[in-house]
């Protein structure tokens, strides 16, 4: 099954370059963001959130365009973006994200990898699978390191947060596809 548009990966270096570099950065700038981003308490229900799970949905898109460039070598992108997370952001914070990211970016690699959907349904649907597991594994983890942060409200706003960001990107791909006059090809 192909996880690309129309050509073998790497057919395109400069865009393969470009969306794996992203895909890579994004995921330990994430990270230490998480390190000094403020919590913001929701009126009325008085939940605190984190910012920063906004774009944390970007990574999961970003994952599903960077294995569209580079096919299954984005598990080697992946491991350089963990390690990354390990020198930007230290070592329990990195473990914590790590486990979440690697399981959760198996998921999403997994659903992406073996359907032949449509490509915005396609990130939208691995989006959707991924950002419950990555939450959960990633606040348990934090939970160990953090009393506190394992609660419904932040798994709640942290998987809303993710979709939001999912949400955006499928529609961006859709419009761009209907109003360029373009297929969507898996």
């Amino acid at each position: 099954m192909s996880t690309y548009a129309d050509s073998p990966p790497f057919s395109r270096p400069g865009r393969a370059a470009l969306v794996t570099l992203i895909y890579v950065a994004l995921i330990p700038f994430i990270n230490w963001s998480f390190t000094w981003a403020p919590m913001v308490e929701l009126p009325l229900l008085g939940w605190l959130f984190n910012p920063v799970t906004v774009v944390t949905g970007l990574v999961l898109v970003a994952r599903d365009f960077a294995q569209r460039e580079i096919g299954h070598w984005v598990l080697l992108a992946m491991a350089v973006a963990l390690g990354l997370t390990w020198a930007t952001s230290g070592g329990e914070l990195a473990l914590a994200s790590g486990v979440a990211f690697a399981v959760s970016e198996l998921v999403d690699w997994a659903v992406y990898t073996f359907t032949k959907l449509k490509l915005s349904t396609r990130v939208l649907l691995s989006s959707a699978l991924a950002a419950p597991v990555d939450t959960t594994v990633f606040l348990l983890g934090a939970e160990a390191i953090r009393d506190g942060m394992f609660t419904l409200p932040n798994i709640v706003l942290s998987i809303v947060g993710k979709m939001i960001g999912a949400l955006v990107i499928w529609w961006l791909i859709r419009r761009t596809m209907e109003r360029d006059g373009l297929g969507e090809t898996p």
